[in-house]
């Protein structure tokens, strides 16, 4: 086997394809049926409303005295450091071939898998023989995740929903598009899917308006809990996103800096219950926003906030599950810090997978978070938590796939 070539140069941001207009309708149609699958989340957003958000995060679990190791635990003491600090790491890479730097760092246990975008994908046959390779490597743990919410957002163009969440205007319709896509999905091997949208997009000039479900807090909720569910009945994990929620947003954070004036009361009365469902329907990874709330943290975007990550995301809402950040590149990162700064801040701050849609990120955030790691134990402790999350999540798509060795 060759020795692995070094990644490409960080570029400075990664295109996306463009949201379409939201068609209207639907909404009356979704009433009934959402008034009654949302009644579980009631007494959740009750008790948000009456905590304080701004409170400092929980310090996390620990096992209680006499209890064995769960098998996560004792798979994560048997890593190394550098094995510890790659879990938290997810990667890209360009074209229709893994490189061999790709395929060593997954037999090395160095990072926890790859995200795959249009241009890895050029056929069934191929994206199948890849995936194979990538699980190979990685010995049927990799995490192989994609972005395919529907509609334009399609990086498997033969793999469902053909039409996007705001076309699927009832919970029944939002079900059904995620299995179709869930399964066309873990037939080419991909096993995390960054979908579905939990934003509520109904605010005039969204930024996510052309690609989130239609529909209130409530309806959108109901669409998101069927979204997860049908995904998981198929092999596939979900990633609702972005939390705290992003219906808000005049722009893209890929594109810019965001700031999201909204009040608190209203985030967690509305924004938050899309999120409250998706956790009840048992979603196992949610992705964080890059958006800044100053009602939440004046300070920090919310993937780098341990206000809302810890505070808000783990102790109020009760995720136990991986916290992935957006795209680490986004120009709303960018423009804050170097990649590395930012994964080293969002792995503080309680995110446990960094993702990264540029072939060069790898390397400088790898070695920034090791660094860190060597340095402060309180940081090393952080990584640890992280890699035994993703460590858990790796067995469980183990169980899930047909035929991943």
């Amino acid at each position: 086997m060759s020795a692995p070539t070094s990644p490409p140069p960080v570029p400075r941001s990664t295109p996306r394809p463009r949201p379409r207009p939201r068609p209207a309708g639907g909404a009356r149609r979704r009433r009934r049926r959402a008034s009654l699958a949302v009644l579980g989340v009631t007494a959740t957003l009750a008790a948000l409303a009456g905590a304080s958000v701004g409170a400092g995060p929980d310090p996390p679990e620990k096992r209680g005295a006499g209890e064995p190791p769960t098998r996560s635990e004792r798979a994560v003491d048997q890593l190394s450091l550098k094995q510890q600090v790659g879990k938290t790491l997810l990667l890209s890479f360009r074209g229709s071939d893994a490189p061999d730097y790709v395929l060593e760092l997954l037999r090395k246990r160095r990072v926890a898998g790859v995200v795959l975008f249009g241009d890895n994908v050029v056929s069934r046959d191929q994206l199948r023989g890849l995936t194979r390779e990538l699980q190979r490597a990685a010995r049927g743990r990799a995490i192989v995740a994609t972005d395919q919410e529907g509609g334009s957002i399609r990086q498997v163009p033969w793999a469902g929903p053909a039409e996007g969440q705001p076309a699927q205007a009832t919970e029944r319709e939002a079900a059904s598009a995620a299995r179709e896509g869930a399964s066309d999905l873990r037939s080419s091997g991909v096993n995390v899917n960054l979908a579905p949208i939990a934003d509520i997009g109904a605010a005039a000039g969204s930024a996510v308006g052309g690609r989130a479900y239609p529909g209130d807090a409530g309806e959108v909720a109901a669409s998101v809990g069927a979204s997860v569910r049908s995904h998981l009945r198929r092999g596939v994990l979900p990633t609702p996103k972005h939390f705290p929620g992003f219906g808000s947003a005049q722009a893209n954070t890929d594109d810019e800096p965001v700031t999201i004036d909204t009040r608190r009361a209203r985030i967690v009365k509305r924004d938050l219950e899309p999120f409250v469902a998706a956790v009840r329907a048992g979603a196992p990874l949610i992705m964080a926003s890059h958006a800044l709330y100053p009602a939440l943290d004046r300070r920090r975007i919310a993937s780098q906030s341990p206000t809302v990550l810890q505070g808000l995301l783990r102790r109020r809402l009760g995720f136990r599950g991986v916290v992935v950040t957006d795209s680490i590149e986004a120009e709303a990162v960018l423009d804050r810090s170097l990649v590395e700064v930012a994964g080293v801040r969002s792995v503080a701050a309680g995110a446990d997978l960094v993702l990264m849609t540029g072939p060069g990120s790898y390397t400088p955030v790898y070695q920034r978070l090791l660094a860190r790691a060597r340095r402060s134990p309180g940081f090393r402790r952080r990584v640890e938590e992280s890699a035994e999350r993703v460590l858990a999540l790796g067995e469980d798509l183990r169980r899930r796939a047909p035929d991943a060795r």
